[in-house]
């Protein structure tokens, strides 16, 4: 299952109400974090192709993200 992580900037003061737009999206879960961001997402979607569509038009259309950076998680380590 393709994951993804999408660390997100926003507007002042606007990270809970994003972070709550985000967790509506099926198979997202958004935490507010402190540091560099505001927001880190993690993403799962059945297909890659499904993953893109997800982050690229429904997590960057939501209103009070500022900037987003992307990581595609290529291969999970087994124990």
């Amino acid at each position: 299952m393709p994951k993804g992580y999408v660390l997100i900037n926003t507007d002042t003061g606007s990270d809970a109400d994003v972070a709550k737009e985000l967790n509506k999206i099926e198979g997202t879960i958004a935490e507010t974090i402190y540091g560099v961001y505001d927001i880190i997402a993690t993403v799962n979607a059945e297909t890659m192709d499904k993953l893109k569509e997800i982050i690229r038009y429904r997590v960057r259309s939501i209103g009070g993200i500022r900037s987003t950076l992307t990581v595609i998680v290529t291969e999970e380590a087994k124990p």
